[in-house]
């Protein structure tokens, strides 16, 4: 163990818990999306389908960062690796690609309904919370 390791506060546990299973679910969605896995898939129309579809390699390769740097920093979190820091904050580069795609550049947003804008804001506000957490513990010398 490293000795200039302060010892991780209790709240470091129960975040990094959440943020693993929260990003787990991210994972997952991306997965079952590329692969195209029928049971997760048959939840959406036709027409969000060949949206979802028809991503280009550049967002594909944006969401792919965005999940799986969240996903990673997670681990890294609950490792206690200042890397955290870093893996969460490729994840909202990755989210910002995603994001102009979906808001800016395309329709995707409507395609996906009301509810699609509030979930993104969710998903912001958590990979926001997360990189600053992780930034807090790095500071506090909890994560080396």
């Amino acid at each position: 163990m490293n000795d200039n390791r302060l010892k991780a506060p209790w709240h470091l546990w129960v975040i990094g818990v959440i943020a693993l299973l929260w990003n787990a679910v991210g994972a997952f969605d991306y997965l079952a999306t590329k692969l195209q896995y029928e049971p997760y898939m048959a939840n959406f129309s036709q027409a969000q389908l060949e949206y979802f579809y028809s991503f280009p390699d550049w967002v594909v390769a944006c969401w792919a960062v965005g999940v799986w740097g969240a996903l990673l920093g997670s681990v890294a979190l609950l490792l206690r690796k200042a890397l955290a820091v870093w893996l969460f904050g490729a994840s909202i580069l990755g989210m910002a690609g995603t994001t102009i795609y979906n808001f800016v550049l395309t329709d995707g947003a409507a395609m996906m309904g009301e509810g699609a804008t509030i979930f993104s804001i969710v998903i912001w506000a958590i990979a926001l919370f997360l990189y600053f957490y992780s930034a807090a513990m790095a500071k506090r010398r909890v994560l080396t």
